[in-house]
């Protein structure tokens, strides 16, 4: 036998590890590569210029677009002119005409222009439209003179060309771009001429007395726009461009231009109106024919250099992939007739390589191949023998006879040694093979009494194997798990995310902490947190799940409760506090919710409840949710502890060691789970210091809202007792004091003297008596309301007070009138005694529901209401009926107190 043929350790040669076949072809294709390549790149230059062609095509057809919108806005133009200038029933048709000529214009443009992808077309396109919605309208209403309004045209006609001139420049190539230059500055030059037929209308409209004599620079811009178009454009339309020029048209404008350039314009004959209007217009349309013949030599310029670019692309291309072809052919003839040989002895070698012992080479040939196929021919034999005693050792190890040992002797060299060695590795597999059943052994001792969830679930959706504790946690039996697909054991709304941590599973991604909710047999449901690894080419997943549902319980009660605290923190009314406790116990149990308070009377009151349900359902279950509910109030006053009547469950709120309410909880339709009494009662003993404190603050504001309005009643009292006791006795005895003094004979009496003092002493103590009733409650709040009150305080006050009041003329409501008077009355008392100040600023308002009452003094500052001033009362006064009042008083800066009172105060009783 033929030994090994020797290998090196370092990596071939380039070309040593390429086939013999594809050596060939890179003789041959080598330099045809080479010539693809240049023509390759040859093409894609003319493919760019063929594309720049035609986009320069599409951009002549927006162009021309473009041009009629600009000569329908001219003869538009020139009619405005006329209808301002002389507005006679004919020229107001024809300016009507011109408009809807230039819509139907602008309408053509837009629908080329939408396609166009370089300069924004459509949307000059669109400003031209509102500027010219705007200027009609200007116009219609003879607001613009004849000149401003050529001028607003003018501006238009800009934008116009300026975008033609955008998408016209760049032609590719020199012809397409003379074209291109020619028809802009002929579009240019009638513009030109458009401006100047507008300025000598309104010139020759003028009285004769009072024309000007200077001309415009429009001939000049026309001259020179024409001079370009002579230069770019044919023959025939230079020859046709010069006889129009010399036609009668022509040299009647040139006339008029000849007279406004002469030295003594004024005096030289002048045309008329409408003969200038009929020269200028024949001049111009004629313009407009070679105008219109310029657009299609530039259309048939652009579409002819477009069509020989393409067609020099396709000629190119044709010819390289035919050169391409024919050397394809010629070296695929070359390499079968070389490497079918070798093909057949290489595949032979690998079939034997990799085991199949069935293929036969057919080659005999008398060459060195033929030696090699001869030498594999012997091998195969060879090779047949040893695969029989391979055979023969995998039947053993699958039937379980390990002690079954290859026939070594009847091989040779390598051979033997090889078998020898299976029958080493049969030895050590025997051993190995008993310490991996008491691995197996211990793997399912710990796979049955794991307390967390284990499985090894397919690639299919199905389980193949889960532990105890799975079935434990989910109340079903292995064989109902192993047989359904696991997705069905999911919650429906946790179905997608399910299916989406799969499909990474089965991507090969591993999967960490994924949670997801599943249905226990008794319809509950339970979390469960995922760790899970996948293995691919076993197509199965190993998992491990973790039971969170209590934990995840736990954070939502906890994050409920910080919700329910922090309203209650931030002072919010029972009723929200109350409906919010009711909304959170409904998203906990998903049910509906109710909070009700248990009255001395023995009755309840419903305070905060949440439905969430359909109307339809809503309607039909109220029925049956009422008597549940009715049953769990009456077993939870039996036994003082939460109670589960079917599909109503309740908990008793205790606050202080007394039944303060209830927390009621239904299901429109399913028996509420067991448990659900223990979760509500857990939750509502957390809720019961927030609920405590609500209905404290709630009973601490009608409690204080009650002592104002008692003081306030007190005060009405008083005032009104004074006013018709002490003070009508006061008038009494005035005017019996009066009548004693008409009974004097002598004035200058003493006893005169005397009663004039007790008088005069008697109008002391009427004034005092009057100034304290004012202050105890004035009459002219009740009369006249906030504003008159405020007025008279300000008249009254010992500081200047400035009043800025913007109050509806319909009253307020009596105890905001009330807070709101007190609280500036005893502000300028304060401004007067304490704060020195110079002046007072009273500002009020009605903003958003609410009386915002700012009072502002210059004084001394400092005012803390903490150092038991007049403000503390204030404070209190104002929050009685739902306000807020803030002080800002920094030393030295004075004092600035801003009042918010609800237009609906809380009543006084809750």
């Amino acid at each position: 036998m033929r030994g090994p043929r020797a290998t090196g350790t370092g990596r071939p040669p380039l070309l040593a590890r390429l086939r013999v076949g594809r050596k060939l072809m890179l003789l041959v294709l080598l330099p045809v590569t080479g010539l693809l390549a240049f023509t390759a790149f040859s093409a894609v230059a003319q493919w760019q210029e063929a594309s720049d062609l035609r986009s320069f095509h599409h951009a002549t057809e927006v162009s021309f677009a473009l041009t009629g919108v600009s000569d329908a806005v001219a003869r538009e133009r020139i009619a405005a002119v006329q209808a301002r200038l002389r507005p006679a029933a004919p020229v107001l048709a024809d300016r009507a005409a011109a408009e809807r000529a230039t819509d139907r214009a602008l309408d053509r443009a837009a629908g080329r222009a939408a396609p166009w992808t370089g300069t924004d077309v459509a949307g000059a396109l669109d400003a031209v439209g509102r500027h010219l919605h705007a200027l009609r309208v200007q116009t219609g209403t003879a607001s613009l003179t004849a000149r401003a309004v050529a001028g607003e045209y003018a501006g238009i006609e800009d934008t116009l060309l300026d975008n033609v001139a955008a998408v016209e420049s760049g032609g590719p190539t020199r012809t397409s771009g003379r074209a291109a230059d020619a028809h802009l500055a002929l579009v240019r030059a009638i513009e030109s001429a458009e401006r100047e037929r507008a300025e000598l209308a309104i010139l020759l409209d003028t009285p004769a007395g009072q024309r000007p004599t200077t001309a415009g620079r429009w001939p000049e811009l026309e001259a020179a726009e024409l001079d370009t178009f002579r230069q770019n454009t044919t023959d025939e339309l230079r020859g046709k461009l010069y006889g129009i020029q010399f036609a009668a048209p022509g040299r009647a404008v040139r006339k008029v231009r000849d007279t406004l350039a002469a030295p003594a314009a004024e005096t030289s004959p002048w045309p008329s109106y409408h003969r200038w209007l009929a020269d200028s217009t024949a001049r111009i349309d004629s313009l407009r024919g070679i105008q219109d013949r310029a657009a299609r030599e530039l259309d048939a310029t652009a579409a002819r250099d477009r069509r020989g670019a393409e067609t020099r692309v396709q000629r190119d291309l044709a010819a390289s992939l035919t050169v391409l072809a024919v050397v394809t052919v010629l070296a695929l003839t070359l390499r079968r007739s070389i490497t079918r040989p070798l093909s057949e002895v290489s595949e032979g070698a690998r079939a034997l390589s990799s085991g199949d012992l069935s293929y036969d080479i057919r080659y005999a040939g008398r060459d060195e191949l033929g030696d090699v196929a001869d030498t594999f021919r012997e091998l195969r034999v060879t090779t047949e023998r040893l695969a029989g005693e391979i055979r023969a050792m995998n039947t053993a190890i699958d039937s379980g006879r390990l002690e079954h040992r290859a026939d070594v002797a009847a091989f040779e060299g390598t051979w033997a040694q090889l078998l020898g060695g299976m029958n080493g590795t049969m030895a050590s597999f025997a051993a190995a093979h008993g310490r991996r059943e008491k691995a197996e052994q211990e793997v399912e001792s710990i796979f049955n009494l794991s307390l967390d969830l284990l499985c090894i679930s397919g690639l299919d959706g199905y389980f193949k194997r889960v532990n105890p504790a799975f079935e434990r946690t989910l109340g079903r039996p292995g064989e109902q798990l192993l047989s359904r697909p696991y997705i069905e054991f999911v919650h429906e709304e946790d179905r997608a995310v399910t299916r989406a941590a799969l499909d990474r599973l089965a991507s090969g991604v591993e999967v960490a902490e994924f949670e997801n909710r599943y249905l226990r047999a008794d319809g509950t449901e339970c979390w469960l947190q995922w760790s899970a690894r996948p293995v691919p080419e076993e197509g199965l997943i190993y998992a491990t799940a973790r039971d969170v549902t209590e934990s995840r319980r736990a954070a939502l009660e906890q994050a409920a409760l910080r919700r329910v605290a922090t309203l209650v923190a931030r002072g919010a009314p029972p009723s929200e506090v109350f409906g919010r406790v009711a909304e959170e116990v409904g998203a906990l149990l998903n049910t509906t919710a109710a909070v009700l308070r248990q009255e001395a009377d023995g009755g309840q009151t419903v305070l905060g409840t949440v439905l969430g349900l359909p109307d339809e359902l809503e309607r039909a279950t109220r029925e049956t949710r009422r008597q549940g509910g009715r049953k769990a109030i009456r077993e939870v006053l039996e036994t003082r502890r939460a109670a589960h009547v079917g599909q109503a469950v309740g908990a008793p709120i205790v606050v202080e060691d007394r039944l303060w309410g209830f927390i009621l909880a239904a299901s429109p339709q399913d028996v509420l789970p067991g448990g659900t009494e223990s979760r509500l009662a857990d939750f509502t003993e957390l809720v019961a210091t927030a609920i405590a404190n609500a209905d404290s603050r709630a009973q601490l504001t009608a409690s204080r809202a009650r002592v104002v309005a008692a003081s306030d009643a007190s005060r009405r009292r008083i005032e009104r007792d004074l006013h018709d006791g002490v003070q009508q006795r006061l008038v009494a005895l005035q005017l019996d004091l009066r009548l004693a003094e008409s009974l004097l004979t002598d004035r200058s009496s003493e006893l005169a003297e005397q009663l004039a003092h007790v008088g005069k002493g008697l109008d002391d103590a009427f004034q005092d008596l009057l100034q304290v009733a004012r202050g105890i409650h004035p009459a002219i709040l009740s009369k006249g309301g906030l504003g008159p009150a405020l007025r008279s305080l300000a008249r009254r006050s010992a500081v200047p007070v400035e009043l800025d009041l913007r109050l509806p003329p319909a009253r307020l409501p009596e105890r905001l009138e009330v807070a709101a008077y007190y609280v500036t009355s005893e502000c300028l008392t304060n401004a007067t005694k304490h704060a020195h100040a110079r002046v007072v600023q009273v500002d009020a308002e009605i903003r958003d529901d609410w009386l915002e009452l700012v009072i502002r003094d210059d004084g001394v500052g400092g005012a803390e209401p903490g150092r038991g001033s007049g403000l503390i009362g204030l404070i209190d006064r104002v929050e009685a009926v739902g306000g807020k009042l803030d002080v800002t008083s920094p030393p030295g800066e004075g004092t600035t107190m801003a009042v918010r009172l609800p237009l609906n105060p809380p009543p006084a009783d809750v």
